[in-house]
């Protein structure tokens, strides 16, 4: 692989990092606000809220999982394929939610996000597999 295509991923783990910080720390931190954004209601019941903040918290765990994965993009891979499946499976049920009138629109703010990760890791582990490299 090419030291350009590696600058590339780099910048494609960098921009997944932020793009997982955004969301993590919002949610993280002011769950309840998090949530309003997202399903134009406030969630009354704590566990709920709590459930939303943990779900969040792994958002926001991935934030440094894609910076580590930024500082040596062929060496963990193991990092993406866990988050690739985690981003896959957040936008589907996002999508859901939004299909069944749950979410609003800001809802598919997310999908099309995790999608377009989705998609350049399918990219990144393309580029992998065609230059030889190990996926895990």
């Amino acid at each position: 692989m090419t030291n350009r295509e590696i600058r590339l991923l780099r910048a494609i783990f960098i921009a997944a990092a932020i793009w997982n910080l955004c969301g993590g720390v919002l949610g993280y931190f002011n769950p309840g606000h998090a949530f309003m954004l997202l399903f134009d209601r406030s969630a009354d019941d704590p566990v709920l809220l709590s459930v939303f903040q943990g779900a969040t918290g792994t958002t926001f765990t991935y934030f440094f999982g894609y910076l580590i994965v930024a500082f040596n993009p062929l060496r963990h891979t193991g990092i993406v394929i866990v988050g690739g499946i985690g981003k896959l499976g957040f936008a589907i049920q996002m999508l859901k939610f939004h299909a069944a009138g749950l979410a609003n629109a800001n809802a598919l703010i997310v999908v099309v996000g995790d999608m377009v990760f989705c998609a350049l890791f399918l990219y990144y582990f393309y580029r992998l597999i065609k230059t030889g490299n190990r996926l895990i």
